[in-house]
């Protein structure tokens, strides 16, 4: 393993993702190299279609070049799997990842389609339209996250993808006003008709309380997915459950948090505390012990379905 990827790698989870990142530190040692070498390659290519550094001073700046941009990830991407050597440190770890547990060239390539959302300025007109999005910017994560972890079954990648499905929709209800601010909306748009808000408007204080019913709206949608997310964790090894579950608990928190203080959820970033951080760990620890013994419920048909290869 090649010291300076792993390094790379670390230093892109520690300040990109502080929640993560302590999750993270619960995996075995070879797991844990894997999880953070993907998110390294995750972290990176949200970067650059962004201008971001490590996922931090993000600005609506110019756009113009976001198709090349995302050409040249699509390409780099498809050239980490013919074996080509990858000289960028992402591109090398995300190599490594996708050998070591064989990773189907469709999820990368579908979470690069996510950002091509973003890149055309896609607007989301329903909730299925956000849900897509969700999907492929968070779900496929989970999926090859999953694949890291030795999930092979369909039910368990479902569980996985619906954890990523809840994530991402607890991070749309926390940064509604921060993402407004760089012209991105992820909110359906018969949502916002719904609530009589423009979508100039949503970053305005007027638009708050009404925002704030949205939010909830947004984090009381995401609870079946965390609930069947949970349902998962069985099939994992005992390790890597204790740190999914930990991570599940720490990222749901922030939406409980979200909707508890309604029309004030973006006064100031929401985040957890390091008490709160440690509660999760702890419980994330019952949990996964408590889910090798756990009476599996069927995937609610309620629920979004991923797409299946053919």
């Amino acid at each position: 393993m090649n010291d300076q990827v792993i390094d790379h790698s670390t230093q892109a989870i520690n300040v990109g993702s502080k929640s993560f990142a302590a999750a993270a530190k619960l995996f075995d040692e070879r797991t844990r190299q894997s999880a953070v070498m993907l998110y390294a390659w995750c972290r990176h290519c949200d970067d650059v279609i962004d201008g971001q550094t490590l996922g931090h001073g993000q600005v609506e700046g110019d756009r113009s070049t976001g198709e090349a941009r995302l050409a040249e990830l699509v390409d780099l991407t498809e050239r980490a799997y013919t074996g080509e050597p990858m000289s960028d440190p992402a591109f090398a770890a995300f190599q490594q990842v996708i050998q070591r547990h064989q990773i189907p060239q469709e999820y990368p390539l579908e979470h690069l389609a996510g950002f091509r959302m973003d890149v055309q300025d896609y607007r989301y007109q329903t909730l299925d339209d956000t849900l897509l999005y969700c999907y492929r910017v968070a779900g496929v994560v989970g999926l090859m996250m999953a694949k890291v972890m030795g999930a092979e079954a369909e039910a368990t990648l479902d569980r996985a993808c619906d954890l990523g499905l809840a994530f991402q929709l607890t991070n749309i209800a926390r940064d509604i006003v921060e993402d407004a601010e760089i012209g991105r909306v992820y909110l359906p748009a018969d949502w916002l008709r719904e609530a009589g808000i423009s979508a100039d408007a949503i970053g305005l204080p007027y638009s708050r309380p009404a925002l704030a019913l949205l939010a909830a709206r947004l984090v009381d949608l995401a609870e079946p997915y965390y609930r069947s997310a949970s349902q998962g964790l069985r099939d994992l090894p005992l390790r890597s459950a204790w740190s999914i579950a930990t991570a599940h608990g720490v990222y749901r928190q922030i939406g409980v948090e979200v909707k508890s203080r309604g029309a004030a959820a973006w006064d100031t970033r929401v985040s957890t505390t390091g008490a709160q951080k440690l509660q999760f760990l702890l419980g994330g620890g019952v949990l996964a012990l408590a889910s090798r013994t756990m009476q599996l419920t069927p995937r609610p048909d309620s629920l979004w379905t991923r797409p299946r290869r053919a």
